[in-house]
């Protein structure tokens, strides 16, 4: 079954963070979808908890040099 989850990302200030972030998330086992909001500083992402934690959603976009929360 499908969770979706926001996680505050801080530091993007182009379109092209919103890449980055958008294609760690999508490149993470059980992440189907990842919309991420330049304007809001967040990201919206469906995923399955069977497969990928929500910490790991976090680490992957710290990861990556954003700051997830």
């Amino acid at each position: 079954m499908m969770e979706t989850t926001i996680v505050k990302v801080g530091g993007m200030s182009c379109g092209g963070c919103v890449k980055s972030v958008t294609g760690v998330l999508e490149a993470l086992p059980g992440v189907t979808k990842a919309e991420v909001s330049l304007e809001k500083g967040e990201a919206q992402v469906e995923f399955d908890p069977a497969q990928v934690s929500r910490a790991a959603l976090l680490g992957a976009v710290d990861d990556a040099g954003f700051e997830a929360s």
